[in-house]
């Protein structure tokens, strides 16, 4: 999740490394020379909620909006440490293995494993976009962009690589208003350069354009910054596929507002702002959201599991509202920030049964925020920090790549013992157990046993 009235949260901090601040150093020679939702009153008596009430396991598959044949629906996103900040070995063993089961990847401009691109007006520093996208490539990626964060000069500090300090405190700001041709002239140089990239997602969550989340954002700002990021790239490159707004859709236990249900209400700011970028903006091929299943207050409502229920509801609202348009989730949080920690397999089963809800109800991509480290213990880490090999996640991830991309058609099979959830398609059974217990139950006309928050496949 974003930045919440209370701060920003340590896992989407995009501060740097010492080694990245020596190569802003470098930069500087080489320049020289050349929300934490409002907890509002519960609903009035009688008010209708748009969620369905039958339990997650048992909602059926929805189809999603039409698509490129093959797209892969599932992917990731880079952060500030990824398989090119190790060594070349690691990044091609790295690389060779995502690319067994190609992916969506995606990577930020700046912040989150890049630095400044455009330290200077007009003067650009692509080294770190360029090591990610060689990645990428590597990987046989099904590349996309974000457009954030902004250049200092943009939104009030001094021209020249970042410091230490603006990287903590200033990263996640907001270009000024003076400032949004600018940063749509640096999204046009990205995309022109880029050409391999077709998918451009604009900005990140509101970033200083809500920095209280108890009260409205600034949509109309957000809203004249993405129309103008929108012209500029499709001037540019008429082929490229731009989307937005990249919005966090934060809930609590309680509060007025038409999205809601067990796992509790979508904030209205976030409705509200959502409703006027539709309305307002210049065009957009996709959509795109984010958010997490844990109220703000870190609640799993009704539990862990059910909790998930939230994403199938939002992404049922939102395809209600935006017609044919994709529906992307750039970011799912599916962990409690408060210092929750789970077993691994719990934790497994949770994002399992989470991706469960994005395929049911047609979403057309959900993107996993990686938190790779150099080195040491890395809590759902893709890949292991030492040998390259995936891990359980990464396994996860392109299994679902694999037998779950957007056009697939799913199919509506029980499982006999609801503790269990399924999700099918023609070849393939996926099947979590919800329980933290030996669970055996009837799919499809098998018998299996499950140990406690086992994920299996199955051929069928």
């Amino acid at each position: 999740m974003g930045s919440t009235s209370g701060g920003t949260t340590r896992r989407r901090l995009g501060r740097l490394t010492a080694s990245a601040a020596a190569v802003a150093a470098m930069v500087l020679a080489m320049a020289s020379c050349g929300n934490a939702g409002s907890q509002e009153p519960e609903a009035p008596p009688g008010q209708q909620t748009t969620a369905a009430q039958e339990p997650a396991a048992k909602s059926e598959p929805v189809k999603p909006p039409a698509v490129e044949p093959g797209w892969p629906r599932w992917g990731f996103t880079h952060t500030g440490v990824s398989a090119n900040n190790v060594t070349e070995r690691f990044e091609q063993d790295v690389a060779d293995s995502l690319a067994r089961t190609p992916m969506v990847q995606n990577q930020h401009i700046m912040g989150f494993g890049a630095l400044n691109p455009e330290p200077y007006p007009g003067r650009f520093y692509w080294e770190d976009l360029d090591s990610r996208l060689n990645l990428m490539q590597e990987s046989d990626a099904t590349q996309v962009i974000t457009l954030c964060c902004a250049p200092d000069w943009m939104k009030g500090g001094p021209e020249g690589p970042t410091e230490e300090s603006a990287w903590d405190e200033h990263l996640e700001d907001a270009p000024y208003p003076e400032h949004y041709d600018d940063f749509a002239r640096l999204a046009a140089e990205v995309a022109s350069k880029y050409r391999d990239v077709k998918y451009f997602m604009v900005w990140n969550e509101f970033k200083g354009f809500w920095p209280d989340h108890s009260k409205p954002a600034d949509y109309k700002g957000y809203t004249e910054l993405y129309n103008k990021v929108y012209e500029a790239v499709k001037k540019a490159r008429p082929d490229a596929q731009v989307g937005g707004p990249y919005l966090g859709f934060d809930s609590n236990k309680s509060g007025r507002s038409e999205l809601r249900g067990p796992w509790g209400v979508v904030n209205q700011n976030s409705l509200d702002a959502f409703e006027y970028w539709f309305k307002h903006k210049k065009g957009a091929d996709f959509v795109v959201v984010d958010g997490a299943s844990p109220t703000d207050a870190h609640q799993l409502l009704p539990d862990e599991f059910g909790a998930v229920r939230k994403f199938s509801d939002v992404t049922r609202w939102l395809r209600d509202k935006v017609g044919d348009l994709p529906v992307w989730w750039s970011e799912f949080y599916f962990v409690p920030e408060d210092g929750t920690r789970w077993p691994a397999d719990k934790q497994l089963a949770v994002q399992a049964a989470a991706m469960m809800e994005f395929a049911r109800s047609g979403a057309a991509t959900a993107l996993y925020w990686n938190p790779q480290e150099k080195e040491g213990p890395c809590e759902g880490c893709m890949w292991d920090q030492s040998t390259g090999a995936p891990t359980a996640t990464g396994d996860l991830i392109a299994g679902f790549t694999r037998w779950f991309p957007a056009d697939v058609k799913l199919e509506a099979v029980a499982s006999s013992d609801p503790k269990v959830w399924v999700l099918a398609q023609p070849e393939q059974l996926l099947l979590v157990n919800t329980a933290d217990a030996e669970v055996t139950t009837t799919v499809d006309g098998k018998d299996f046993t499950l140990r406690p928050y086992e994920v299996k496949w199955s051929d069928r």
